[in-house]
């Protein structure tokens, strides 16, 4: 029979194989309290109770010979590395929720995938708390590159939520770590590219404008980095689009988007597209042309990618481009299919889908329950201390009221 602390762990192993708790094993011959020093290994077995818990389990004394394979987790995620699809990650969740193993590297490892898959389902409810977290278990091992990484995610999540000053606060400290640790571009430049869009939500534009350039500075000469390259180019765009520079905005994306090879990242290449359309809807005056260019790109491959969340945005970006030509049942009707199932879009997005719903109540006739819903958006906005989102409804209403009071006004 094995010694302690090994019979702890396969006890421990045996048990949850079978689904039992602590109190359905020990019944009424031991306490759980017990048989939880058993299991951490504070106490040696007897004999008798080794043959007692063995008959528990259905199982012969030997099977405490065999040493544990490192538990349900460890197996989990060994199967989950070498395959693809949804059942090895569903295994891992599931592993993951019946484990709390002893041992935190492989924990953070387990958790870091499946924060990373339920960050491309869209699903910020379930990633966060795995981010939550990971940051913990990061700050127990002491491991810089763990702790920036993890509280780079961790702020991009939070910013994709609406809480962006509290995304800024967490990308600050992931940015300080790379600072003071002296960690390589990619985690450095991870984190700062976090940072930089959380500043940017927050309407922090002197500072997101500042950081940006520094950011792209210090991933455009490094090959390495393509994929952080290119978006820190498209965050440069977007820093210079709330700015209100339009033509650097466009050059920041389009460099973006020249340097990018849809072999290379199909997911990024279609998001860089669907970017790209957003810009273009949004400049003074429109530019529809390039925007239809763009979304049409990006359609061709969104059924290759088939992420939820890339659906989505493409839909909402279908029915901007539908209003703006004019054609309200076009845009109707991609506002329609988007709230037919659970809405995965980050918060600027679920604020611009409320906006196109609005502008649509008001252009089919009803005025005032559009007018309402806008003004409710925005005071949202206002109270949550987002400068640049706030402006954005508030420039739609403007919009919006310049187009109904005319009609308003008229005596007919």
């Amino acid at each position: 029979m094995m010694e302690q602390p090994d019979f702890g762990r396969r006890l421990r192993e045996l048990r949850r194989e079978r689904g039992l708790s602590q109190a359905a094993l020990a019944g009424e011959e031991i306490s759980t309290g017990y048989l939880s020093r058993l299991e951490s290994g504070a106490r040696q077995p007897t004999d008798r109770v080794v043959t007692y818990l063995a008959g528990r389990l259905g199982a012969d004394r030997t099977v405490f010979d065999a040493p544990s394979s490192g538990g349900s987790l460890t197996r989990a995620l060994s199967i989950v590395t070498s395959s693809e699809g949804e059942a090895a990650i569903e295994s891992l969740v599931t592993a993951l929720a019946a484990s709390a193993d002893e041992k935190p590297l492989p924990r953070w490892q387990a958790l870091w995938l499946v924060a990373r898959h339920w960050r491309g389902r869209g699903e910020r409810a379930k990633e966060q708390p795995c981010l939550e977290e990971l940051v913990q278990i990061a700050d127990e091992l002491e491991l810089p590159e763990l702790q920036c990484r993890s509280r780079a995610q961790l702020a991009r999540c939070l910013r994709t939520a609406g809480e962006a000053s509290r995304a800024i606060d967490i990308a600050t400290g992931a940015y300080r770590l790379a600072k003071d640790a002296g960690l390589a571009a990619a985690d450095t430049g991870r984190a700062l590219l976090t940072l930089v869009s959380a500043e940017t939500e927050a309407g922090r534009l002197p500072d997101a404008s500042s950081r940006v350039d520094e950011l792209v500075a210090l991933v455009s000469n490094d090959d390495a980095h393509g994929a952080l390259r290119t978006e820190a180019l498209w965050s440069a765009a977007t820093v210079r689009s709330r700015q209100g520079d339009h033509p650097a905005a466009r050059d920041f994306l389009e460099r973006a988007m020249q340097g990018l090879h849809i072999e290379t990242d199909l997911t990024l290449w279609v998001r860089l597209r669907l970017a790209a359309t957003s810009l273009y809807l949004q400049a003074e005056p429109p530019l529809l042309d390039r925007g239809r260019a763009c979304l049409a790109q990006a359609e061709q491959a969104v059924a290759l990618v088939g992420t939820p969340v890339l659906r989505q945005e493409m839909l909402l970006l279908r029915g901007c481009l539908a209003l703006l030509e004019g054609r309200t049942g076009d845009a109707r009707t991609a506002h329609t299919e988007l709230t037919r199932e659970e809405v995965l879009l980050d918060h600027r997005d679920q604020i611009r889908m409320s906006a196109l719903d609005s502008q649509l109540l008001i252009l089919e006739g009803h005025r005032d329950q559009g007018l309402n819903q806008l003004k409710k958006l925005g005071e949202q906005a206002r109270q949550a201390a987002n400068i640049d989102l706030a402006a954005y409804v508030w420039r739609v209403l403007a919009q919006a009221l310049e187009a109904v009071l005319p009609a308003a006004s008229d005596p007919a």
